[in-house]
């Protein structure tokens, strides 16, 4: 897997959320907005204490979340 190393975990930040490194700012906060039909470069004007890489990153990091997941769906 590629180093993520601009996501952090801290239980004493952000009640453990993953958020970017330095920051407040929760790696589930830039994926809303992206959801949102917002560009990285509206996120990074919105939030300008951020880099392209960040979000990138953000984004990286719920792909791999994900893909870590197994559902069982039963069959009819």
């Amino acid at each position: 897997m590629e180093r993520l190393d601009r996501i952090t975990i801290n239980p004493d930040v952000c009640l453990g959320q993953p958020t970017i490194r330095g920051t407040r700012i929760t790696v589930s906060v830039l994926l809303k907005m992206l959801a949102a039909g917002k560009s990285i470069e509206e996120i990074l004007d919105a939030y300008p204490e951020l880099e392209e890489e960040d979000v990138r990153q953000a984004i990286k990091y719920a792909a791999w979340v994900v893909s870590d997941q197994v559902h069982i769906v039963p069959t009819s």
